[in-house]
């Protein structure tokens, strides 16, 4: 008996585009996350904290351009860069951080590691949108992999774990809370979902 080749339906191939343009996507994202999280630590740990902030912009100008709700999307980046800066300020006037350059006054945050707060939110609703819901999972993945991100950027000399065992805990504990805040606040905002309304 004969099987008659049945050709892919217009609703098939828009499928298969939407999963290719969803992982084309997300990798690009994935790629432009680690170009500008290099930049920044780097250039701090090269005495060079411009870099990263003018590497960041780029990054985030091309972000802002390819999302559908640009101006969703600029609140979470907005939002993101707040938080941000009271955080790192936190841990700075406590003596957990310190930093090499790019403090504009002793106890603040350096403007760099500002900037990788909102280059972090660009990733929430592209390549790290699978967490949008999960939150006891944002929350799990904030407490493992915030300590490791700060300690791969101290082994790069961007920044100094003043007491590594304390400052790797409070760092833990913190992003256990900012993961799924920033998680929610970025389904909140999503500038990537054509249904949202602005």
């Amino acid at each position: 008996m004969a099987v008659e080749y049945q050709f892919p339906t217009s609703h098939t191939a828009s499928t298969a585009n939407g999963v290719l343009h969803f992982f084309v996507n997300s990798f690009v994202n994935f790629v432009a996350f680690q170009i500008g999280w290099f930049a920044c630590v780097l250039g701090a740990a090269n005495d060079v904290p411009q870099l990263g902030p003018a590497v960041v912009l780029v990054i985030l100008t091309l972000h802002l351009h390819r999302s559908v709700r640009p101006a969703l999307e600029a609140r979470l980046l907005l939002l993101a860069a707040l938080i941000g800066m009271v955080w790192e300020s936190v841990l700075t006037l406590l003596g957990l951080l310190a930093y090499p350059s790019g403090q504009f006054a002793p106890g603040l945050a350096p403007y760099w590691i500002v900037a990788m707060w909102p280059l972090f939110a660009t990733t929430l609703n592209v390549s790290m949108r699978w967490l949008h819901g999960r939150l006891i999972l944002a929350t799990v993945l904030g407490g493992m992999a915030g300590p490791l991100t700060y300690y791969a950027g101290s082994r790069l000399g961007g920044v100094v774990l003043v007491e590594p065992v304390t400052s790797l805990t409070a760092l833990g504990a913190g992003w256990m809370v900012l993961m799924p805040v920033l998680v929610w606040l970025a389904a909140a905002n999503d500038g990537f979902d054509e249904k949202v309304k602005a």
